[in-house]
């Protein structure tokens, strides 16, 4: 009788074992950090800012864009960041320490003249803050089809 009961919570501790087991192994999905919309985060190790679902809504020739996100400074420091386009005169935003900005929300996105960048395509902008070298990323591009982008089409001219 004993050897069944000994048996019998053996395998119950297999089975319970065998059904846990994968969360062990497989990474936790809460703690991975994703763009939450369309945009891409942009996170420069050696610079103090960070920028946050960063993406551009252009005109339909893409001649024309706004540079939209959210721009974060976690440090105890005033810090900018300084933000380049190929072609384009490059763009600066200053924020307070501990401070965020959203361009295109609580903020006027920045406006890029001669993006000559067609929606649906990727840019490449250049993100530099602090002492660091900055780093490149490939920000897309949209058009205002999507209805809650329609108000951040800039006007061509």
């Amino acid at each position: 009788m004993k050897s069944r009961l000994v048996a019998s919570a053996a395998l119950s501790a297999l089975v319970l074992l065998g059904a846990t087991g994968c969360t062990f192994i497989s990474p936790q999905a809460t703690t991975i950090e994703y763009s939450a919309s369309d945009g891409v985060n942009v996170s420069d190790a050696d610079g103090p800012i960070d920028v946050r679902n960063v993406f551009v809504v252009a005109t339909e020739d893409g001649t024309v864009g706004n540079l939209v996100g959210a721009i974060v400074n976690p440090t105890q420091e005033r810090a900018t960041l300084t933000i380049t386009l190929a072609g384009i005169d490059p763009f600066t935003v200053t924020l307070p320490a501990g401070d965020s900005i959203s361009l295109g929300g609580d903020e006027e996105p920045l406006r890029i003249v001669g993006l000559d960048t067609m929606p649906g395509a990727t840019v490449e902008i250049h993100f530099q803050s602090g002492d660091s070298t900055g780093v490149k990323a490939a920000v897309p591009v949209l058009d205002g089809t999507l209805p809650y982008y329609s108000d951040l089409v800039p006007e061509e001219s």
